[in-house]
């Protein structure tokens, strides 16, 4: 059988596959494709489910033919796949692969690399990896000024058909009477902080001078510092393997304007998860692949008496509190500053090398690079190198580059600051 009737039975036994993805524990979560917010399987962002125990009497239910292929050839298949489909729509055949059941979910987590190896973006899980080193992934962000909605998509620019952009994340700006924040999903009408598709969310100041970055789950090889100040949300979601908490994984501060001084704005950004040290040669950022550990795992495990409650623990309200303290490393955190533009004479405006990435002079566009101690000794062709560049090319249409080792997540939420007021910056 060709590979190509292989992936095209695979398209005809889509209907069947999900309830047989879900005898074989797959992890389904919906993520938006296109303008129109149409949803397909995102196995791998979420832990895997734990299989449920039989009930007296009752006898295992098989997943199917397609799990007895030999594991060589099963292996074949799954690597000629992820090899000749590289973008997207195209590379949904190898998520497809993935949720057909465990033996073929187990071999595709093995094929696919991390963004920062294969520079691919394949499951949700690519969203939290650091970016490649050698090139920038380039997205574009559209927002829709009716709905406060931002939605971020994979691509150089806008296509002639919205079937063709693939969505990575969607963010809205919700107002309260005191501030506003954004709230950040894998899809583009489910903002709650209770759904699956949850990612994270984007808290401003007062002023607008300084935001705080709070991811959905902890990262990894990371201390947690909880604040124990009980939240106001109730979540409709609780789940040991879910954990609800928001964690602080940066802060995105701008420079106060006392004068009123026209000019570019100044930011800095400390990304509280990632070590400084992790931009010199031979270093790493911290990279998820899937497996995230519940708050039990996380924090350590108090002593209880019989019948009576511990004196600290997270349970359901607490589940879904705000982590509003840092997260710390055994390191510096790494640090990042806007690149200073230059006064151009002529044009009589500041102007940034975006390498035709940007085309619409505007006070959104930045371009940011990191800020290490010399102590460290980075070359400095690795600081003055672009780690993410945001700017207008359009009407509510902007441009959105990232590489290491930033994630699209943090990437995205970073280029979200530039959207909320900031009367005390301008």
């Amino acid at each position: 059988m060709s590979l190509k009737s292989i992936v095209r039975e695979l398209k005809e036994m889509r209907d069947g596959i999900g309830s047989m993805s879900r005898r074989g524990g797959v992890s389904d979560g919906r993520v938006g494709h296109g303008r129109g917010g149409s949803r397909h399987s995102w196995p791998g962002l979420w832990p895997e489910p734990q299989p449920q125990p039989l009930r007296p009497g009752q006898e295992p239910q098989q997943q199917g033919q397609w799990a007895n292929l030999p594991p060589e050839l099963l292996l074949d298949v799954i690597q000629r796949v992820e090899a000749s489909e590289a973008v997207w729509p195209a590379r949904r055949q190898v998520v497809a692969c993935a949720a057909v059941c465990r033996s073929w979910r187990d071999i595709t987590k093995d094929v696919v690399k991390t963004l920062e190896e294969c520079g691919r973006i394949t499951f949700p899980i690519s969203l939290k990896q650091p970016g490649p080193r050698d090139h920038p992934v380039q997205c574009f962000v559209r927002r829709d000024r009716a709905t406060s909605t931002y939605l971020l998509y994979l691509g150089l620019s806008p296509s002639l058909h919205g079937e063709n952009d693939k969505l990575l994340l969607a963010a809205r700006k919700i107002r309260r009477a005191a501030r506003t924040s954004f709230a950040i999903s894998l899809i583009s009408d489910d903002f709650s902080h209770s759904s699956s598709t949850y990612v994270g969310k984007l808290k401003p100041n007062f002023l607008g001078t300084k935001f705080t970055i709070f991811d959905s789950q902890p990262p990894c090889d990371a201390v947690v510092l909880p604040n124990n100040k009980p939240s106001k949300r109730h979540s409709k979601q609780v789940s040991p393997r879910l954990p609800l908490g928001n964690y602080n994984v940066a802060t995105v501060s701008y420079e106060l304007t006392v004068l009123r001084n026209r000019g570019p704005r100044r930011m800095q950004c400390t990304m509280h998860s990632i070590p400084a040290m992790c931009i010199q040669e031979g270093g790493k950022a911290p990279t998820p692949t899937g497996i995230i550990h519940s708050l039990d795992e996380q924090m350590p495990t108090l002593s209880t008496s019989k019948g009576k409650e511990p004196s600290m623990e997270f349970s359901s309200t607490s589940l879904s509190a705000d982590l509003s303290g840092p997260i710390t490393t055994s390191e510096a955190p790494l640090l990042l500053k806007n690149k200073a533009p230059r006064w151009h004479e002529q044009l009589q405006c500041w102007c940034l090398n975006f390498r035709g990435r940007v085309t619409v002079a505007s006070v959104k566009n930045f371009q940011l690079v990191a800020s290490v101690d010399p102590s460290l000794g980075v070359p400095a062709a690795e600081q003055e190198k672009v780690i993410l560049q945001f700017g207008k090319i359009g009407k509510d249409i902007f441009t959105m580059d990232y590489r290491y080792p930033l994630s699209a997540f943090q990437a995205f939420a970073i280029c979200l600051t530039s959207f909320d007021t900031k009367p005390a910056c301008e």
